[in-house]
Order: structure tokens, then C-alpha cells, then sequence
């Protein structure tokens, strides 16, 4: 036997598992993805998950709200036995998640309970953490709340990016999923209730959240511009005697130990540079330390070592980063 499948998702995090039902022996049945975005000067933005859909003749749905009557009738029509959702991008009404006799699960990327919402990747990184994973639940009316299917953990690499750990997780989901559609299909599934005591939230990321806040502890700052890869992009302004502010995308740093610079006085300057202008070498004070520049990129150039940078910017002692307006 194999189930009739129908995939709810969107981005590229979903594509993995998407191609994977395509070829496992269950039926997948359609496709329902978000609406095609028009970009700048009119062109359309590839929706990987409808291109591979079309490639393999499946029907495609691309409705505005999938809560609506008109689209809960389309949904219907399709007769699935199971929805599979993941990075969809919208919340799914308690009547839609009603159509399916086997309900509706979703493929989370993280260890739930913890960082629940839009963008727990980024989250889990920001905060410091040595794992995550991916979270198969069924699905119910509060957010990412419903009750654990399935689990695969892995570690985060320690100068792993946002978008780096997003490509691993979303190969990680697609084994995890079947297994999980298996047991629904023979009906050995088993739920496990989510610890309420242990929710924490990761709440769609704003574009202000990139800009690098060089009063954190230095291994904070390591964190923040490693999580806000590839978006907003860890962003600071170089402040410079005689000069407008400038500003720089600061792509990869490195903590360093607080007894290699002077901490009374990083204390109370964050974002001042330390050392500016000795050969190839770039830091920037934090709170209690310093992060040592490895990568950065100033606006309108490519990324370039801190020793191409420096060797093309005039660093004057005194300069410091952080906000455009002091």
C-alpha cells in the first residue's frame, strides 16, 4: 500500500523532501506552494518547488490563503491521505487540517519544543546552541505546537552559518519523513506531548537584526553574524575622523581571549579597533574582550580578507564600528 500525499511548501528547505516522497512509493498527489513573486524590473522569482513539480507532471496549486473556502474546495479534490508540510509559509486554519484522514505533519527544523516560529535555524545559532535538528509533529491550530512524531539531532558546526546549517538540515528531513508517513500509514506512529516548560519562540527575523551589536559578550558577537547569514547579513558602519560612516558586512570572526587585549577598556568602548593598521591584523573590542575580522565586505565590493581591506583603507587609531548614528 502507500499513502496519497500532498506537499505544502515553498522554499528550498523543502525541496529535499519534497524530491524524496516524489520518489518513494507513496502517491504524491500535488504540489501547494505560495503565489510567484515579482521581483525588481518585473522578473519572476524560480520557484524551485513548483519547477520540480511541473518536471515530474504534478499538479501545482498556488493559492493566496489556503484557509480559503475556494482553496479548502481545491484541497479536497486532491483526496490525499496526508498532508506534508514544511517552510510553507502560512498558518494552517483547523478546518484544512481536517481534510486529510491522516491529518497533517510538519517538518520543523529544530528541536521542539524550543524555537518555535519562522526562522529557528537562525535562532538556534544566535543563542549559542551546540545542537538542533528536525522535528516531525502533527500539526494543530497553535503555532508548531502539536504533538512529536519524530526526531534526528545534529551538532552545529562552529563556524557554521544560518544558510550553511539550513542546506544540512533540509537533507537531514527527507529519511526522517518517510519513516514517519510509514508508521502513520500502518498505524504505528506514536506521539510524544511537547514539554511546555521548555517553549522558546524564533519569530521571523527584521532587517534591523543585523546590525552587529558590538556591546555583546565576544562570543555573542561571533553568534549573531554567523545566524544572520545569508539574511539580513551582519551588517556595522566604520567610523572614521573626517569621514561619513561606511558601511561593511563583517562575514567571519573570531573570539579572542580576553587577556590579549586590555578588558577595562573594552568594557566601556565596544567596537573600537585595536591594533588598526598593523599588517594584516583587524579587532574589534567587545564587552569583556575582543573578536579578531577574518572576512568582511564593504558596500559595493566583494568579501575580501581583512588583510586586502586593510591594505586598501586608511585605519587610523581611534576608529571605531557599530551604528550609523552614534
Amino acid at each position: 500500500m502507500s499513502l496519497r500525499l500532498l506537499m505544502l511548501g515553498t522554499g528550498t528547505f523543502a525541496l529535499p523532501t519534497f524530491l524524496k516522497l516524489c520518489e518513494s512509493s507513496h502517491d504524491v498527489v500535488g504540489l501547494v506552494t505560495q503565489p510567484d513573486r515579482t521581483g525588481r524590473g518585473h522578473h519572476r522569482h524560480v520557484n524551485p518547488m513548483k519547477q520540480a513539480a511541473e518536471e515530474r507532471g504534478i499538479p501545482v496549486f498556488q493559492p493566496v490563503s489556503a484557509n480559503r473556502e475556494e482553496a479548502l474546495g481545491r484541497l479536497r479534490e486532491f483526496r490525499a491521505d496526508l498532508f506534508v508540510v514544511a517552510a510553507y509559509g502560512q498558518i494552517l486554519s483547523g478546518e484544512l487540517l481536517g481534510i486529510p484522514p491522516l491529518g497533517a505533519i510538519n517538518v520543523h527544523a529544530s528541536l521542539l519544543p524550543k524555537y518555535r516560529g519562522a526562522a529557528p535555524i537562525a535562532y538556534a545559532i544566535l543563542h549559542g546552541e551546540a545542537e538542533t535538528g528536525i522535528t516531525i509533529f502533527r500539526i494543530e491550530p497553535k503555532l508548531d505546537a502539536g504533538p512529536v512524531l519524530g526526531v534526528a539531532s545534529t551538532g552545529i558546526g562552529p563556524k557554521e552559518t544560518a544558510g550553511e546549517l539550513e542546506e544540512r538540515l533540509a537533507e537531514l528531513a527527507p529519511s526522517l519523513t518517510l519513516e514517519v508517513a510509514g508508521q502513520l500509514e500502518a498505524g504505528t506512529a506514536r506521539e510524544s506531548a511537547q514539554d511546555p516548560s521548555l517553549v522558546s519562540t524564533a519569530p521571523r527575523l527584521r532587517k534591523e537584526q543585523g546590525a552587529i551589536d558590538w556591546s555583546l559578550p565576544s562570543r555573542a558577537v561571533e553568534c549573531q553574524i554567523r545566524a544572520m547569514q545569508p539574511w539580513p547579513k551582519p551588517f556595522t558602519f566604520l567610523h572614521s575622523a573626517g569621514r561619513p560612516p561606511a558601511r561593511l558586512l563583517v562575514l567571519d570572526v573570531d573570539p579572542v581571549d580576553a587577556g590579549s587585549v586590555d578588558v577595562a577598556a573594552a568594557a566601556s568602548s565596544p567596537g573600537l579597533l585595536i591594533f588598526a593598521g598593523k599588517e594584516s591584523e583587524l579587532l574589534v573590542r567587545t564587552k569583556g574582550g575582543a573578536v579578531r575580522v577574518n572576512r568582511l565586505q564593504p558596500a559595493g565590493k566583494r568579501p575580501m580578507s581583512a588583510a586586502e581591506f586593510l591594505r586598501g583603507h586608511t585605519v587610523q587609531p581611534g576608529d571605531r564600528l557599530g551604528a550609523e548614528s552614534p
